[in-house]
């Protein structure tokens, strides 16, 4: 029997400038069974291990960066977790209040059948006005359906309706938590990318659910640059066309005019005032980023049309171009 009810699970590197934040947040958990935290350092260089280090209450366990790996470094942290339940946070992931961990465990304490979570996210307060919103209608989406889904909800959709598809397999490991029951005979892929995704495919497809939390909320959020966005959405779209088998983006014709309609609305769209006041600055931030999104996931939609040299150029994630 599991010594602990549920065990966190967090993956770190140099991330002292917003871990100590995170980890204040996850210390103050208010549960009625006793939880481990698990921090897994691959090499941080800037105080993030001498600082876990300091932590009453916190495991930290070091490893090579080359050992590294979105899949196999969070099959390490459940397989180290001495825990009926894990939960995962990234290091830039802060929970919003003291009952986010009961409130993930306790949404997959309603079913057995539940494998995994997942929880909302929101923006930081410093986001854009734009983030703000996208972070708010995306999670708002999934409340247009049961909070927890399964294949069997509608065995003919899922079999033809790819939006349907990805709306169940859709799953965030920057705040999730799973069964460990399940885990033991379904573990993450060893996978460069989407691990926590094709993990939600492979138990729905195995027959269990899947549960969204709504009151487990962490603030994270990104305003990327353009390059970054671009490099960004071209490993997503790259990726999602490898393992999922479908591609984020059409031709390069509609690709075209679908970047210059999200130009108009960047500068047309008008926001809630609680997401505060929209600058020209934020527009024009906004238009370069959409515009890099649209190309980026063009571009790796048809990725196999393009020399090795320039998609290895335009990946984040170099160890796709490894061997």
């Amino acid at each position: 029997m599991a010594s602990y009810r549920c065990a966190v699970v967090i993956p770190t590197k140099n991330a002292i400038r917003v871990l100590p934040k995170v980890m204040d947040k996850v210390l103050a958990q208010r549960a009625p069974w006793p939880y481990e935290i698990i921090a897994i350092d691959s090499g941080s260089s800037d105080g993030t291990t001498k600082y876990l280090r300091g932590l009453t209450g916190v495991r930290l366990i070091e490893i090579a960066p080359r050992d590294f790996g979105h899949g196999k470094t969070r099959n390490l942290g459940v397989q180290l977790a001495d825990a009926e339940f894990v939960a995962f946070l990234t290091h830039d992931a802060e929970p919003v209040d003291e009952n986010w961990l009961v409130n993930l465990v306790s949404s997959a304490e309603q079913d057995p059948a539940i494998a995994g979570v997942f929880g909302r996210h929101i923006a930081y307060e410093t986001a854009s006005p734009f983030t703000k919103n996208d972070l708010d209608k995306h999670f708002a989406g999934f409340l247009a359906h049961p909070l927890v889904v399964s294949r069997d909800l509608n065995p003919v959709r899922y079999a033809t309706d790819v939006g349907w598809r990805q709306m169940l397999h859709y799953y965030s490991d920057n705040n999730s938590l799973l069964r460990r029951s399940v885990w033991e005979h379904l573990p993450y892929p060893d996978v460069e990318f989407a691990e926590d995704q094709i993990w939600a495919r492979t138990v729905i497809e195995a027959g269990y659910r899947k549960a969204y939390a709504p009151n487990a909320v962490v603030y994270h959020s990104h305003d990327y640059g353009i390059v970054e966005q671009l490099r960004r959405a071209f490993d997503e779209s790259r990726n999602f066309t490898k393992y999922f088998g479908y591609k984020l983006s059409p031709g390069p014709g509609r690709a075209l005019s679908t970047a210059g309609k999200f130009v108009v609305r960047a500068f047309r769209e008008q926001l809630d005032e609680r997401y505060g006041r929209v600058t020209l600055a934020h527009r024009v931030e906004r238009a370069g980023q959409r515009v890099a999104l649209v190309a980026g996931h063009c571009l790796g939609a048809n990725h196999q049309r393009l020399p090795l040299a320039v998609s290895s150029r335009l990946s984040l994630d170099q160890k796709l171009f490894e061997a």
